[in-house]
């Protein structure tokens, strides 16, 4: 299964929180939610951790290398210091 993003590509995390709507399993960062990065690879795909979590059967979903700027999540670190997190597809999407 191939993805919808490319390396280089810039994505937005998605600013949602499930966890408000009842019990769930995120694998996503509340600290990225709504920030903009760049897709740095594709992964490959793997099941759903989100489904695993309560045994549920689990669709593969792409997974991505992510890099964030450092500086603008946390107010701190040199220009050109990054953060390289792993995202799940459905958890991105693309910029304009």
């Amino acid at each position: 299964m191939s993805g919808s993003f490319q390396a280089g590509q810039r994505v937005r995390v998605k600013r949602d929180f499930p966890e408000l709507r009842g019990p769930c399993h995120i694998r996503t960062p509340h600290y990225l939610r709504g920030r903009e990065g760049v897709v740095e690879r594709p992964l490959g795909a793997y099941p759903n951790p989100e489904d695993l979590a309560f045994a549920r059967p689990a669709a593969k979903v792409p997974l991505y290398h992510v890099r964030f700027d450092q500086p603008s999540l946390w107010n701190e670190g040199a220009a050109g210091d990054t953060v390289l997190v792993e995202l799940y597809e459905h958890w991105l999407e693309g910029t304009a």
